[in-house]
């Protein structure tokens, strides 16, 4: 598959809201996932999947765009922008596909400072939420 289809793919499931169940069909079971918070990469589908489903909850409110796309090789890089709780969010999810057109690594970079302090709030909560659940 190639990487415009594969990113195809990947805004239909973000669009539907990053369901768990839709997220799981597009990552591979080795998958990584790189935090702007977090400091050790995330290895594993059921822990990409959790980070990037409480991101869709905290980062996918009704602001967040993708304002730009550059897709070369096997990676896609989607700068993105929203707003939480008053603070502008400025980011970059750079996603690498396998020939399968399944997710392998997942990167996200995020700016300014305050917006990285309000993005570790509302993850962490969010990512205990769904512990609790």
């Amino acid at each position: 598959m190639d990487t415009h289809t594969a990113l195809a793919r990947w805004h239909q499931v973000a669009e539907n809201g990053s369901k768990p169940s839709e997220l799981t069909a597009i990552m591979r079971e080795d998958a990584v996932f790189h935090s702007p918070v977090v400091h050790t990469p995330q290895e594993g589908r059921p822990i990409v999947v959790a980070y990037l489903s409480a991101a869709s909850q905290t980062l996918g409110n009704d602001s967040f765009r993708y304002v730009r796309e550059v897709v070369g090789g096997d990676t896609a890089v989607l700068e993105f922008v929203t707003e939480m709780d008053g603070i502008a969010v400025n980011g970059i999810d750079m996603i690498a596909f396998d020939e399968d057109g399944m997710i392998k690594d997942f990167k996200v970079m995020v700016r300014p400072l305050k917006a990285v302090n309000k993005v570790w709030d509302m993850m962490a909560a969010e990512l205990e939420r769904q512990k609790a659940g």
